[in-house]
């Protein structure tokens, strides 16, 4: 949106014969504070195109957010949900793994070496973390590249191309980054923090098992996620099954410590507002396949159109073979 109304202040684009308007991943463009500029375009927009203006509204998620703006954006809209509420698709079989926080990377290599998992898309909750992680199973052996949204366009292009074909074993990503994956019959993903939104977790681990393929959704837990996990669990209406991994068994003398819920801000284009992310914590409907809710409606507004509302990679080091390693059933 951003980049359109700098495009419109510098008269480079005419909105004044525009008669569809498409909003997709609307819910993004919600978290991401982007709906005062989608406004601010709207406002530009004719009331009325040559047979009446169509506005039609994408979302992955179904929250009283989103109801609220397609509300006071659309006229009389046609409501079409292709997935029902926060569904997970049973061909993922899902599984949490305890362990200590400082002991995550540690049984992420663990697990990628002794298994042999080829291609894995794991999750961070921060640009920070996605490259850390990154460079730290580089320097395990592990070939790896982060993508998120401080990563140029080239640059994550070039990732997510080297880990279809197999050049990189381990895609670190951000949840914004992530939204609009394709990978086929992609066999794992990991969550190495969990989402404090419950219904990004859905999101994540609906990038495998899709088609009618079998995936593996992993996510490794500290006693400082215990809430995010319940959280998930309460909304999937489902308990995952825990696995302690022998070696990896969680200390009982390490207390919880609290998870701050940062707010995202994105750096402002030249002549944009700043866009603040809306607090973390929304409710809405999810799906694993790439779920859309849809709105759409061929009847104009009447009156004015001002509604309301690089690639860092390391060359693999030369790792040695080890045992798959055992598990045991855990009581939590």
């Amino acid at each position: 949106p951003g980049r359109l109304l700098d495009h419109i202040g510098q008269k480079n684009l005419d909105l004044s014969q525009v008669e569809i308007l498409v909003l997709d991943e609307a819910d993004r463009m919600l978290d991401m504070g982007f709906i005062r500029d989608i406004r601010r375009i709207i406002a530009l927009l004719p009331a009325n195109g040559r047979n009446g203006r169509q506005n039609l509204l994408f979302s992955a998620t179904c929250s009283d957010e989103i109801r609220q703006l397609a509300s006071g954006l659309l006229h009389d809209p046609v409501h079409i949900e292709v997935a029902r509420r926060n569904a997970t698709v049973e061909t993922v079989s899902q599984v949490v793994h305890p362990v200590d926080r400082t002991r995550k990377r540690e049984l992420l290599s663990s697990l990628i070496s002794s298994q042999n998992w080829r291609q894995v898309l794991v999750f961070t909750r921060t640009k920070h973390g996605a490259n850390k992680l990154a460079e730290q199973l580089a320097n395990d052996g592990i070939v790896s590249s982060a993508i998120h949204g401080n990563k140029s366009q080239g640059a994550r292009t070039k990732a997510l191309a080297d880990f279809k074909n197999g050049e990189v074993r381990v895609l670190v990503a951000t949840d914004i980054a992530a939204r609009g994956l394709d990978i086929d019959q992609l066999p794992h993903v990991v969550n190495f923090e969990l989402p404090n939104v419950p219904e990004d977790y859905v999101h994540r681990i609906g990038r495998t098992g899709r088609a009618g393929n079998e995936g593996e959704a992993i996510s490794l837990v500290c006693i400082d996620e215990r809430d995010f996990l319940r959280d998930i669990e309460r909304l999937i209406k489902r308990e995952i099954p825990k696995v302690v991994i022998d070696g990896f068994a969680p200390d009982a003398k390490i207390a919880a410590e609290p998870i701050f819920k940062k707010q995202q801000q994105r750096t402002p284009r030249t002549g944009t507002s700043t866009r603040n992310s809306r607090p973390a914590g929304k409710t809405g409907v999810q799906a694993a396949q790439k779920p859309k809710t849809t709105y759409g409606s061929n009847k104009p507004r009447s009156g004015n159109a001002q509604q309301p509302a690089a690639d860092q990679r390391s060359r693999p080091q030369q790792s040695r073979p080890s045992q798959r390693p055992a598990q045991r059933r855990s009581g939590v």
